[in-house]
Protein backbone atom coordinates (compact mmCIF):
# COMPACT_ATOMS: atom_id res chain seq x y z
CA UNK A 1 0.00 0.00 0.00
CA UNK A 2 1.55 3.45 -0.83
CA UNK A 3 -0.13 5.21 1.17
CA UNK A 4 1.05 3.25 4.38
CA UNK A 5 4.60 3.43 3.47
CA UNK A 6 4.86 6.77 3.55
CA UNK A 7 4.61 7.06 7.40
CA UNK A 8 2.98 9.46 10.35
CA UNK A 9 -0.33 9.90 8.44
CA UNK A 10 -2.31 12.23 9.87
CA UNK A 11 -6.24 11.95 9.95
CA UNK A 12 -7.60 15.49 8.72
CA UNK A 13 -10.97 15.00 10.17
CA UNK A 14 -11.82 12.20 12.96
CA UNK A 15 -15.05 12.59 15.38
CA UNK A 16 -15.29 11.85 18.93
CA UNK A 17 -18.41 11.15 20.84
CA UNK A 18 -18.27 11.05 24.12
CA UNK A 19 -20.63 8.94 26.76
CA UNK A 20 -23.66 10.83 27.75
CA UNK A 21 -22.41 10.48 31.43
CA UNK A 22 -19.70 13.35 30.86
CA UNK A 23 -22.00 16.12 30.97
CA UNK A 24 -22.64 15.96 34.82
CA UNK A 25 -18.86 15.29 35.27
CA UNK A 26 -17.70 18.49 33.15
CA UNK A 27 -20.53 20.85 33.22
CA UNK A 28 -20.32 24.05 36.06
CA UNK A 29 -21.89 22.56 39.43
CA UNK A 30 -25.23 25.27 38.82
CA UNK A 31 -26.97 22.40 36.27
CA UNK A 32 -25.98 19.44 37.77
CA UNK A 33 -27.73 16.76 36.78
CA UNK A 34 -29.14 18.65 34.01
CA UNK A 35 -27.14 16.31 31.56
CA UNK A 36 -28.62 13.65 28.94
CA UNK A 37 -29.13 10.19 30.48
CA UNK A 38 -29.00 7.39 29.21
CA UNK A 39 -32.18 4.51 29.33
CA UNK A 40 -31.50 0.80 27.86
CA UNK A 41 -34.28 -0.79 25.93
CA UNK A 42 -37.10 -2.90 26.52
CA UNK A 43 -37.85 -6.52 25.60
CA UNK A 44 -39.54 -5.01 22.53
CA UNK A 45 -37.55 -2.04 21.43
CA UNK A 46 -34.72 -2.16 18.72
CA UNK A 47 -32.97 0.71 20.26
CA UNK A 48 -32.48 2.25 23.51
CA UNK A 49 -32.87 5.51 24.32
CA UNK A 50 -31.49 9.28 25.04
CA UNK A 51 -33.69 12.12 27.51
CA UNK A 52 -32.79 15.07 27.71
CA UNK A 53 -34.98 17.88 29.18
CA UNK A 54 -38.53 15.65 28.96
CA UNK A 55 -37.81 14.38 25.26
CA UNK A 56 -36.85 10.72 24.91
CA UNK A 57 -35.46 9.84 21.71
CA UNK A 58 -33.99 6.37 20.21
CA UNK A 59 -30.21 5.95 20.64
CA UNK A 60 -28.81 7.58 17.60
CA UNK A 61 -25.87 5.42 15.83
CA UNK A 62 -25.27 7.33 13.07
CA UNK A 63 -21.74 9.79 14.47
CA UNK A 64 -20.68 6.61 16.37
CA UNK A 65 -20.34 3.60 14.93
CA UNK A 66 -18.68 2.48 11.92
CA UNK A 67 -17.73 -0.27 9.55
CA UNK A 68 -21.29 -1.63 9.33
CA UNK A 69 -21.54 -0.67 5.89
CA UNK A 70 -24.53 -2.18 4.16
CA UNK A 71 -26.13 -3.42 7.77
CA UNK A 72 -26.22 -0.12 8.74
CA UNK A 73 -29.14 1.37 10.42
CA UNK A 74 -29.47 4.87 12.38
CA UNK A 75 -30.55 3.97 15.86
CA UNK A 76 -29.80 1.48 18.05
CA UNK A 77 -28.43 -0.28 20.73
CA UNK A 78 -25.38 0.95 23.34
CA UNK A 79 -23.68 -1.94 22.43
CA UNK A 80 -23.36 -1.17 18.75
CA UNK A 81 -21.34 2.00 19.61
CA UNK A 82 -17.68 1.71 19.22
CA UNK A 83 -15.68 2.33 22.60
CA UNK A 84 -12.82 4.64 20.52
CA UNK A 85 -15.96 7.48 20.45
CA UNK A 86 -14.81 8.03 24.25
CA UNK A 87 -11.89 5.94 25.30
CA UNK A 88 -8.82 6.83 24.29
CA UNK A 89 -7.03 3.66 24.34
CA UNK A 90 -9.85 1.94 22.23
CA UNK A 91 -8.95 4.64 19.38
CA UNK A 92 -5.44 4.18 19.44
CA UNK A 93 -6.13 0.91 18.36
CA UNK A 94 -8.63 1.57 16.22
CA UNK A 95 -6.14 4.37 14.26
CA UNK A 96 -3.11 1.30 14.47
CA UNK A 97 -6.03 -0.87 12.36
CA UNK A 98 -6.76 1.74 10.09
CA UNK A 99 -2.88 2.89 9.55
CA UNK A 100 -3.34 6.52 10.96
CA UNK A 101 -0.37 7.91 12.68
CA UNK A 102 -2.40 11.27 13.70
CA UNK A 103 -6.08 11.95 14.10
CA UNK A 104 -7.54 15.26 14.48
CA UNK A 105 -11.05 15.30 16.56
CA UNK A 106 -13.87 17.22 16.07
CA UNK A 107 -17.66 16.90 17.49
CA UNK A 108 -19.36 15.83 20.66
CA UNK A 109 -20.74 19.18 21.59
CA UNK A 110 -22.84 21.47 22.34
CA UNK A 111 -26.27 20.27 23.81
CA UNK A 112 -29.74 20.43 22.55
CA UNK A 113 -30.98 23.05 24.61
CA UNK A 114 -33.28 25.34 24.35
CA UNK A 115 -31.63 27.17 27.83
CA UNK A 116 -28.73 29.50 26.40
CA UNK A 117 -26.89 30.00 29.62
CA UNK A 118 -26.37 25.49 30.09
CA UNK A 119 -26.21 25.86 25.82
CA UNK A 120 -22.62 28.33 26.23
CA UNK A 121 -22.05 26.14 28.94
CA UNK A 122 -21.72 23.06 26.89
CA UNK A 123 -19.29 24.31 24.75
CA UNK A 124 -16.54 24.73 27.35
CA UNK A 125 -17.76 21.56 29.20
CA UNK A 126 -17.27 19.50 25.80
CA UNK A 127 -13.99 21.54 25.33
CA UNK A 128 -12.30 20.21 28.59
CA UNK A 129 -13.47 16.48 27.87
CA UNK A 130 -11.93 16.62 24.77
CA UNK A 131 -8.39 18.17 25.87
CA UNK A 132 -8.53 15.52 28.53
CA UNK A 133 -9.46 12.90 25.75
CA UNK A 134 -6.31 14.25 23.63
CA UNK A 135 -3.87 14.60 26.84
CA UNK A 136 -4.09 10.34 26.91
CA UNK A 137 -1.71 10.69 24.12
CA UNK A 138 -1.02 13.83 22.91
CA UNK A 139 1.49 12.78 19.90
CA UNK A 140 -1.46 10.92 18.40
CA UNK A 141 -4.58 12.96 19.40
CA UNK A 142 -4.95 16.51 18.60
CA UNK A 143 -8.68 18.13 19.19
CA UNK A 144 -10.44 20.91 17.96
CA UNK A 145 -12.44 22.95 20.49
CA UNK A 146 -15.82 24.38 19.89
CA UNK A 147 -16.87 27.70 19.93
CA UNK A 148 -20.15 29.45 19.65
CA UNK A 149 -20.32 33.11 17.81
CA UNK A 150 -22.86 34.61 19.46
CA UNK A 151 -20.38 37.03 21.41
CA UNK A 152 -17.48 38.09 19.90
CA UNK A 153 -15.31 38.86 23.06
CA UNK A 154 -16.68 35.36 24.51
CA UNK A 155 -15.37 33.75 21.70
CA UNK A 156 -11.81 35.52 21.64
CA UNK A 157 -11.42 34.18 25.24
CA UNK A 158 -12.33 30.48 23.98
CA UNK A 159 -9.64 30.33 21.69
CA UNK A 160 -6.94 31.61 24.57
CA UNK A 161 -8.87 28.73 26.58
CA UNK A 162 -8.36 26.05 23.59
CA UNK A 163 -4.60 26.80 23.27
CA UNK A 164 -3.88 26.99 27.04
CA UNK A 165 -5.56 23.48 27.16
CA UNK A 166 -3.25 22.26 24.09
CA UNK A 167 -6.10 21.77 21.43
CA UNK A 168 -5.27 22.64 18.09
CA UNK A 169 -8.15 23.83 16.41
CA UNK A 170 -11.71 25.77 16.96
CA UNK A 171 -14.53 24.95 14.89
CA UNK A 172 -16.92 27.58 14.35
CA UNK A 173 -20.05 27.89 12.73
CA UNK A 174 -20.44 28.76 9.21
CA UNK A 175 -22.12 32.22 10.07
CA UNK A 176 -21.82 34.37 13.14
CA UNK A 177 -25.27 33.25 15.77
CA UNK A 178 -27.44 36.62 15.59
CA UNK A 179 -28.07 35.95 19.12
CA UNK A 180 -29.10 33.59 22.09
CA UNK A 181 -30.60 30.08 21.37
CA UNK A 182 -34.88 30.35 21.61
CA UNK A 183 -35.42 26.55 20.33
CA UNK A 184 -33.67 23.55 21.10
CA UNK A 185 -33.32 20.01 20.33
CA UNK A 186 -31.55 19.11 16.97
CA UNK A 187 -32.27 22.87 15.93
CA UNK A 188 -29.99 24.13 18.33
CA UNK A 189 -27.12 21.89 18.00
CA UNK A 190 -27.40 22.83 13.93
CA UNK A 191 -26.54 26.42 14.82
CA UNK A 192 -23.60 25.75 16.43
CA UNK A 193 -22.25 24.39 12.43
CA UNK A 194 -24.79 26.94 10.71
CA UNK A 195 -24.99 29.96 12.79
CA UNK A 196 -26.93 32.62 10.70
CA UNK A 197 -26.21 33.06 7.17
CA UNK A 198 -28.74 36.24 6.77
CA UNK A 199 -27.34 37.68 10.00
CA UNK A 200 -26.49 41.55 10.63
CA UNK A 201 -23.03 41.25 11.49
CA UNK A 202 -21.16 38.40 8.80
CA UNK A 203 -17.12 37.42 9.62
CA UNK A 204 -15.20 39.99 7.21
CA UNK A 205 -16.85 42.83 9.81
CA UNK A 206 -13.87 44.69 11.69
CA UNK A 207 -15.85 43.77 14.66
CA UNK A 208 -14.45 40.19 14.32
CA UNK A 209 -10.48 40.84 14.03
CA UNK A 210 -9.87 40.62 17.66
CA UNK A 211 -11.07 36.63 17.20
CA UNK A 212 -8.91 36.45 13.87
CA UNK A 213 -6.03 38.19 16.51
CA UNK A 214 -6.17 35.60 19.05
CA UNK A 215 -6.47 32.81 16.79
CA UNK A 216 -3.19 34.07 14.87
CA UNK A 217 -0.90 34.78 17.93
CA UNK A 218 -2.47 30.96 19.25
CA UNK A 219 -1.23 29.47 16.35
CA UNK A 220 -4.69 28.29 16.20
CA UNK A 221 -6.53 26.76 12.91
CA UNK A 222 -10.21 28.24 12.50
CA UNK A 223 -12.17 25.93 10.45
CA UNK A 224 -15.81 25.02 9.82
CA UNK A 225 -17.65 21.63 9.29
CA UNK A 226 -20.02 20.21 7.07
CA UNK A 227 -20.71 23.81 6.11
CA UNK A 228 -23.56 26.29 6.00
CA UNK A 229 -26.52 24.00 4.64
CA UNK A 230 -25.72 20.81 6.91
CA UNK A 231 -27.15 17.63 5.86
CA UNK A 232 -30.91 16.53 8.30
CA UNK A 233 -31.02 13.32 9.10
CA UNK A 234 -34.32 11.90 9.40
CA UNK A 235 -35.96 14.57 6.77
CA UNK A 236 -37.21 13.86 3.40
CA UNK A 237 -34.36 15.40 1.06
CA UNK A 238 -31.18 13.50 3.45
CA UNK A 239 -29.24 12.86 0.55
CA UNK A 240 -29.40 16.35 -1.42
CA UNK A 241 -28.61 17.80 1.80
CA UNK A 242 -25.61 15.92 1.78
CA UNK A 243 -24.26 17.22 -1.54
CA UNK A 244 -24.93 20.57 -0.25
CA UNK A 245 -23.04 20.45 2.74
CA UNK A 246 -20.18 20.52 0.37
CA UNK A 247 -20.78 23.11 -2.24
CA UNK A 248 -22.06 25.56 0.54
CA UNK A 249 -18.84 25.46 1.86
CA UNK A 250 -17.75 27.95 -0.36
CA UNK A 251 -19.87 31.14 0.72
CA UNK A 252 -18.54 31.57 3.76
CA UNK A 253 -14.49 31.23 2.40
CA UNK A 254 -16.05 34.10 0.17
CA UNK A 255 -17.18 36.19 2.85
CA UNK A 256 -13.71 36.22 3.57
CA UNK A 257 -11.22 36.79 0.91
CA UNK A 258 -13.70 39.59 -0.94
CA UNK A 259 -14.19 41.12 3.25
CA UNK A 260 -10.48 41.25 3.31
CA UNK A 261 -9.87 39.25 6.59
CA UNK A 262 -6.43 37.79 4.85
CA UNK A 263 -5.33 40.57 3.91
CA UNK A 264 -5.69 41.88 7.69
CA UNK A 265 -4.72 38.60 8.90
CA UNK A 266 -2.24 36.90 6.32
CA UNK A 267 -1.24 34.50 8.89
CA UNK A 268 -4.47 33.01 9.35
CA UNK A 269 -5.32 29.46 8.48
CA UNK A 270 -9.10 28.97 7.98
CA UNK A 271 -10.23 25.14 6.85
CA UNK A 272 -13.50 23.77 5.13
CA UNK A 273 -13.58 20.26 7.57
CA UNK A 274 -15.58 17.35 5.85
CA UNK A 275 -16.22 19.47 2.87
CA UNK A 276 -14.75 17.67 -0.15
CA UNK A 277 -12.48 19.43 -2.01
CA UNK A 278 -13.32 18.52 -6.22
CA UNK A 279 -15.24 22.13 -5.81
CA UNK A 280 -12.24 24.49 -4.52
CA UNK A 281 -10.26 24.79 -7.65
CA UNK A 282 -13.95 26.00 -9.84
CA UNK A 283 -14.02 28.08 -6.95
CA UNK A 284 -10.78 29.26 -6.71
CA UNK A 285 -10.75 30.51 -10.67
CA UNK A 286 -14.25 31.35 -10.79
CA UNK A 287 -14.02 33.95 -7.92
CA UNK A 288 -10.47 35.20 -9.93
CA UNK A 289 -12.52 35.68 -13.08
CA UNK A 290 -15.56 37.64 -10.91
CA UNK A 291 -12.91 39.81 -8.76
CA UNK A 292 -11.83 41.03 -12.39
CA UNK A 293 -14.52 41.73 -13.77
CA UNK A 294 -16.50 43.38 -10.83
CA UNK A 295 -14.18 44.59 -8.55
CA UNK A 296 -13.88 48.31 -10.55
CA UNK A 297 -17.32 49.37 -9.78
CA UNK A 298 -17.13 47.44 -6.56
CA UNK A 299 -13.91 49.53 -5.86
CA UNK A 300 -12.49 46.26 -4.32
CA UNK A 301 -9.07 46.17 -4.28
CA UNK A 302 -6.94 43.04 -2.38
CA UNK A 303 -3.34 42.53 -2.00
CA UNK A 304 -3.82 38.86 -4.13
CA UNK A 305 -6.00 37.00 -6.46
CA UNK A 306 -8.55 34.99 -5.04
CA UNK A 307 -6.89 31.99 -5.99
CA UNK A 308 -3.73 32.90 -4.29
CA UNK A 309 -5.67 33.36 -0.57
CA UNK A 310 -7.17 29.88 -1.43
CA UNK A 311 -3.45 28.65 -1.87
CA UNK A 312 -1.82 30.72 1.37
CA UNK A 313 -4.34 30.32 3.75
CA UNK A 314 -7.93 27.88 3.05
CA UNK A 315 -7.47 24.38 3.63
CA UNK A 316 -10.23 21.53 2.60
CA UNK A 317 -10.58 17.91 4.06
CA UNK A 318 -11.90 15.06 2.00
CA UNK A 319 -13.07 11.25 3.01
CA UNK A 320 -13.37 9.95 -0.88
CA UNK A 321 -12.76 12.71 -3.57
CA UNK A 322 -10.73 11.91 -6.93
CA UNK A 323 -11.19 14.65 -8.42
CA UNK A 324 -9.88 17.15 -5.83
CA UNK A 325 -6.82 14.59 -6.06
CA UNK A 326 -6.74 15.88 -10.04
CA UNK A 327 -7.03 19.15 -9.02
CA UNK A 328 -4.08 19.27 -6.61
CA UNK A 329 -2.09 20.80 -8.82
CA UNK A 330 -4.63 23.67 -9.65
CA UNK A 331 -4.42 27.32 -7.86
CA UNK A 332 -7.40 26.22 -4.99
CA UNK A 333 -5.68 22.46 -4.69
CA UNK A 334 -2.61 22.41 -2.93
CA UNK A 335 -3.54 22.34 0.50
CA UNK A 336 -6.33 19.67 0.60
CA UNK A 337 -6.07 16.93 3.51
CA UNK A 338 -6.97 13.18 3.46
CA UNK A 339 -9.64 12.10 6.42
CA UNK A 340 -11.27 8.75 7.78
CA UNK A 341 -14.41 10.51 9.25
CA UNK A 342 -14.26 7.90 11.60
CA UNK A 343 -16.50 6.88 13.29
CA UNK A 344 -19.56 8.69 11.13
CA UNK A 345 -21.29 6.48 8.45
CA UNK A 346 -19.24 7.68 5.55
CA UNK A 347 -16.09 6.57 7.00
CA UNK A 348 -13.65 4.57 5.12
CA UNK A 349 -12.42 2.80 8.50
CA UNK A 350 -11.49 0.21 9.00
CA UNK A 351 -10.45 0.12 4.94
CA UNK A 352 -9.17 3.55 4.70
CA UNK A 353 -5.52 2.40 3.39
CA UNK A 354 -7.27 0.25 0.51
CA UNK A 355 -9.36 3.28 0.20
CA UNK A 356 -6.33 5.60 -0.36
CA UNK A 357 -4.37 3.62 -2.54
CA UNK A 358 -8.13 3.33 -5.16
CA UNK A 359 -7.64 7.25 -4.97
CA UNK A 360 -4.20 7.80 -5.08
CA UNK A 361 -3.68 5.37 -8.20
CA UNK A 362 -1.03 6.41 -10.18
CA UNK A 363 0.46 9.11 -8.13
CA UNK A 364 4.14 8.94 -6.71
CA UNK A 365 4.74 8.88 -2.94
CA UNK A 366 5.67 12.83 -3.10
CA UNK A 367 2.60 13.66 -4.41
CA UNK A 368 0.70 11.61 -2.23
CA UNK A 369 2.62 12.85 1.18
CA UNK A 370 1.08 16.57 1.18
CA UNK A 371 -2.45 15.65 1.27
CA UNK A 372 -1.88 12.07 3.57
CA UNK A 373 0.47 14.02 6.16
CA UNK A 374 2.14 17.08 5.89
CA UNK A 375 -0.85 19.51 5.06
CA UNK A 376 -2.52 18.77 7.84
CA UNK A 377 0.44 18.88 9.88
CA UNK A 378 0.88 22.19 8.86
CA UNK A 379 -2.60 23.51 8.83
CA UNK A 380 -2.70 22.07 12.43
CA UNK A 381 0.50 22.95 13.50
CA UNK A 382 1.63 19.70 14.45
CA UNK A 383 5.33 20.41 13.45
Amino acid sequence: MVAASIGGLVDADAHVNPAPTFWDEYLPARFAGRGPKWEPGGPDDKHDWMVFEGVRKPLNLQSATSGQGRQFRPTGKQELLRAGNWEPAARLADMDQDGVETAVLYGGGPLGTADNELYLASFDAYNRWLADFCAYAPGRLAGAAYLPMQDIAASTAMVHDAAKRGLRAVNIPAFPQSGAITTGGFGAQVLALTGDPDGPLQYDDPAFDPFWKACVDNDMAVTIHLGARIARPGQFKFLPNMVMSKLCMAEPIAILIFGGVFDRFPDLRFGAIESGAGWVAFVAEYMDGIYDSQRHWLKLELALRPSEYFDRNVYASFIRDREGIRNRSLPGGKNIMWSTDYPHSETTWPDSLKVADWQFEGLAEDEIRPIVRDNARRFYGLD
